[in-house]
């Protein structure tokens, strides 16, 4: 899988005459710009503003100038009051802007787009749909930036009328929504008026005549004193019409009369087509926003400036925008008690890779070329890093990221089939998506593309449609490809929106088999031909009393319901398709899907592969993921605000088929990479029931070697807190594991039998939380392993207090954990505590003859300790003696393995230490593993010679020679 951004554009829909109604999280900002606003609302402290490449802010202090031409208290009060309604509405920010912390504000992050002035003359020549290159600022053409928008013309006009186009995530939206707020806190001097119009809220009107001046006031209600001297305004006034490919303007005079009175009733579309020609209020400024498709709706010669917005075009802009993003303070849900100054250096660390990446000119680098594709891959990686809510899930940040961009939007407003552009998308690019998970593939020709776009249309109408998508919209999810090797091929733009389309393709049943595209026609057919007998048996039932005429009748009515039923179904289709890429056996050995997101944006450190080596295997891991997640009742919601509705039936008998397909596939036993993939299918679907069911014949939870991060770890306690089952062993073993983690994989560990952690540097403070676990009334843990972890003392007074009221522990390893003596000696004077303990490995510890000896005295009287481990500890030679003559003189008690020899006989557990040793060996100090060998490879010397029995001298003979193995793995003599 390779790599998987603008702010969110905002929503602006329909609000006339509505009420105040209650801003809901889930609701995009600026719902309706025409709801009113009620009470003052006032600024607070002047706020510092930093506008990055480009301001709208002039340099004069424009608090003065407020009263030039409103001389009236009264009228300065108002506009002063539209202010800070405007500030207090626009300030709001959505449920997924929320995500990156209190603090976040877009006057604290925004970065302009790059603007580039078009000509008439390039607009009437536009460049290829599927353009090879980005379009850049031309030499001679200077990008604009925004105090120069209605700055003179080429040829010193003063410009009244600014166009700004721009795709679908280019910035339009959060641009515009910016500059009001920059005019709200007085950072834009030239204008002492600002009126913004949402063009959505205008076409909702419909032909309702209002004038100017009643839309001007129901929509801000403080400025009803100021609409007499609107005209008298001029320049200063400044009229904000966002999204224009919302209305359908007519420029002819037939059939748009003229109007210059504000205050004479006509349509919406009247109005804005007389305050455009300049008929109404002339000297009025005016600024359009609009999709490209719909530019030509406004006649060249009303307009005064064209400005296309070519999005970060600048790879600069894009380190800055992750730099202000991804650096916020208090960011996210901070876990209590953590390192400020370690979450400080880890997001720093993230703006690193990131930038390195964008440095080397990747697909990334093309992707963030739209500003909404950096909320995505901001999104995103705090999706993985940041401990954010634990109901948030990668699909619903694709499926949030889609409603910010495209809220509902019509393709073509003056399409009476009214499309929805996301609809539409899904049916058009799924498809090319979906060929590519099937054919795993990722790079796609221009005929691959047009064959995909043109497929099934025959009138005009469609072909219409399909231009307004190439304009509009192609470019929000294909790319040229920039990776060498694939000149003239186009990649989605990202390549995990490849997969979330493929699998909005087939859960809204847009894929088709043969038989069901054969069937539909066949049913049709059957129906037709039903219609026809059923009207001649009618005739001659009439005619002719036959009983059976009726029953053949109502059978020929019936037929094409059941046939066109039955093939139909694509539940099995899509439990088929999930199954088959999650289970595919090729990918078993890849990293997990979450690990894969995070290497794409953040690229791979170290070498990359050669050009010249056979390409890999395209992986397609999150296209399964996907398909879950969108059948879960939130995303659900949220697409059918985006005009692609799922049934609650169809996804009760999805789920019946997955439920069923899994069951089988399921139960296989899975490398930890693909276990953890499974278990973050089910946290996609968020369905608590299903999940329970179908975990409830796991067992054994292994992810030895899988890095834990903390949404890993609230991936696997989400899904595996839902069954209440026993797992018989939980292996977390080099996971990477931190105490927090541990703290979120609490519910999953208690209902563990045997739990590894070993290799996982976990310290005295995790301790604290491991105490806690064995405490607690519900643990069921009879073996824990914690071997290679720097536990040090200070951990072990902590586990001893666990385990004094633990009871239901038998195994401890603490093999390697820098105990010491002092660890050692705690153990031996609390061991007596426990009671149910049966074997105790304080192996390699460092510790001397006294603590050792104290600890196997303590052993040795323990009621149910059988077996202690304490080799490679810093014995002598007499301490060892010391040891082995222990077990004479006391009767019964634990078993103590302090070497290789058991008097003149090899020690049973000959094969345990040696085991231990080759497990470990890349991890340990060589050098102090090499020395403690060759001391056990002298106990073994001197026992063989001590004993005439050949049968002891053979076995001697056979460890030495596995010892000396091992020392010359470590580059030992080997003797």
């Amino acid at each position: 899988m390779r790599w998987a951004c603008r702010l969110p554009r905002a929503s602006w829909g329909s609000g006339f005459g509505r009420v105040p109604q209650p801003l809901d999280e889930y609701i995009p900002f600026l719902i309706h710009w025409s709801w009113p606003l009620i009470g003052d609302c006032p600024l607070g402290p002047p706020r510092v503003f930093t506008r990055h490449h480009g301001s709208s802010a002039g340099s004069a202090p424009p608090l003065e100038r407020h009263g030039q031409l409103f001389r009236s208290v009264s009228v300065a009060e108002a506009i002063q009051q539209h202010r800070r309604n405007l500030a207090e509405w626009f300030i709001r920010l959505p449920r997924e802007e929320r995500q990156f912390g209190p603090t976040f504000a877009l006057d604290t992050v925004h970065v302009d787009p790059v603007i580039r002035e078009s000509t008439p003359d390039e607009l009437l020549c536009p460049s290829a749909e599927l353009a090879g290159e980005h379009q850049l600022p031309q030499p001679g053409l200077p990008p604009l930036a925004l105090s120069q928008l209605f700055g003179p013309d080429a040829c010193g006009r003063r410009v009244q009328t600014v166009v700004l186009y721009g795709t679908v995530g280019t910035g339009k939206s959060t641009l515009v929504r910016k500059m009001v707020l920059d005019w709200c806190h007085g950072q834009l001097p030239a204008f002492e008026l600002l009126i913004p119009f949402s063009c959505e809220d205008l076409s909702s009107l419909g032909p309702t005549p209002a004038s100017l001046c009643q839309l001007v006031a129901q929509r801000y209600t403080p400025l009803k004193e100021v609409l007499p001297l609107m005209a008298a305004a001029g320049s200063h006034l400044l009229f904000v019409l966002h999204g224009l490919e919302r209305l359908n303007l007519d420029f002819r005079l037939a059939g748009t009369g003229l109007c210059s009175d504000p205050e004479e009733p006509k349509a919406p579309a009247a109005i804005i087509v007389n305050l455009l020609r300049k008929y109404m209020l002339p000297e009025a400024s005016i600024l359009v926003t609009t999709r490209p498709s719909a530019i030509g709706r406004i006649p060249s010669k009303y307009v005064g400036r064209y400005g296309e917005i070519c999005g970060f075009s600048d790879t600069n802009l894009q380190k800055l925008y992750f730099q202000l993003r991804l650096n916020q303070p208090e960011c996210g849900h901070s876990a209590e008690g953590a390192d400020v100054s370690a979450i400080s250096a880890q997001r720093d660390n993230l703006v690193q890779m990131l930038s390195r990446n964008l440095e080397g000119h990747h697909q990334i680098s093309a992707a963030c070329f739209l500003p909404s594709y950096c909320w995505l891959v901001c999104a995103t990686l705090h999706f993985l890093h940041a401990p954010t809510p634990a109901d948030q899930t990668l699909t619903s940040i694709y499926t949030s990221f889609l409603r910010l961009n495209f809220s509902g939007e019509m393709l073509d407003s003056t399409d009476p089939s009214k499309v929805s552009l996301m609809a539409y998308a899904a049916r058009t690019l799924g498809k090319l998506a979906h060929m590519g998970v099937t054919s795993r593939k990722t790079y796609f020709s221009e005929e691959d593309v047009r064959t995909c776009l043109e497929a099934g249309i025959k009138t005009e109408e469609e072909f219409q449609l399909l231009h307004v998508f190439r304009r509009d919209a192609l470019r929000f999810f294909l790319a040229p490809c920039v990776e060498p090797g694939h000149p003239g091929t186009f990649v989605f733009t990202v390549p995990a929106m490849q997969e979330y389309l493929a699998a909005l393709y087939i859960v809204l049943g847009l894929h088709k088999t043969t038989l069901q595209r054969v069937g539909k026609d066949v049913a049709e057919l059957v129906g037709r031909v039903g219609e026809d007998v059923s009207l001649v048996l009618g005739i001659v039932a009439k005619l002719l009393p036959l009983r059976a005429l009726p029953l053949l009748f109502n059978l020929l009515k019936v037929v094409p319901r059941v046939f066109g039923r039955v093939v139909g179904k694509s539940q099995e289709a899509v439990a088929q398709a999930m199954v088959l890429e999650m289970f595919r056996e090729e990918d078993y050995y890849n990293d997990d899907v979450l690990d894969q997101m995070g290497a794409s944006i953040l690229g791979v450190e170290g070498p990359r592969r050669h050009p010249d080596e056979p390409p890999e295997d395209e992986v397609f891991e999150l296209f399964p993921m996907f398909m879950g997640g969108l059948l879960s009742a939130h995303n659900r919601a949220v697409l059918a605000q985006l005009g692609c509705p799922i049934k609650n039936l169809d996804v009760l008998e999805n789920a019946q088929a997955i439920k069923k397909k899994l069951g089988t596939q399921g139960r296989q036993l899975l490398p930890p990479s693909e276990l953890l993939d499974y278990l973050f299918f089910h946290y996609e679907f968020q369905n608590q029931r299903f999940s329970a069911e179908m975990l409830s014949s796991l067992r054994q939870l292994n992810l030895a070697g899988v890095r834990m991060t903390p949404r890993k770890c609230i991936v696997v306690a989400a899904v595996l807190a839902s069954g209440r089952h026993t797992l018989d062993e939980v292996n977390l073993a080099s996971c990477q594991l931190d105490p927090a983690g541990l703290r979120t994989l609490m519910p999953v560990l208690l209902h563990a039998r045997k739990l590894g952690l070993q290799l996982n540097s976990l310290g005295p403070e995790a301790c604290r939380d491991l105490r806690d676990l064995l405490l607690h009334d519900q643990c069921q843990i009879t073996t824990l392993r914690l071997s290679n972890n720097p536990l040090m003392a200070a951990g072990a007074a902590l586990l001893v207090e666990g385990l004094a009221g633990n009871t239901s522990l038998t195994h401890l390893s603490l093999l390697h954990t820098g105990l010491g003596d002092e660890g050692l000696e705690l153990l031996a004077a609390q061991l007596d505590c426990n009671q149910q303990l049966q074997e105790l490995n304080v192996a390699y510890n460092g510790a001397g003859d006294k603590a050792a000896l104290a600890l196997a005295k303590a052993a040795r009287k323990h009621p149910s300790l059988e077996l202690l481990h304490l080799y490679f500890n810093e014995l002598s030679s007499e301490g060892r003696q010391v040891l082995r003559d222990l077990r004479s003189t006391v009767e019964g008690g634990a078993k103590v393995v302090a070497s290789l020899t058991e008097g003149t006989a090899v020690s049973e557990y000959w094969s345990v230490i040696l085991s231990e040793v080759q497990r470990n060996l890349n991890s340990w100090d060589r050098a102090r593993v090499r020395r403690h060998l060759e001391l056990l490879l002298r106990d073994l010397e001197d026992s063989r010679g001590a004993t005439l029995n050949p049968w002891r001298k053979a076995q001697m003979l056979r460890v030495e020679g596995e010892v000396k193995a091992l020392l010359e793995q470590l580059g030992g003599p080997g003797y």
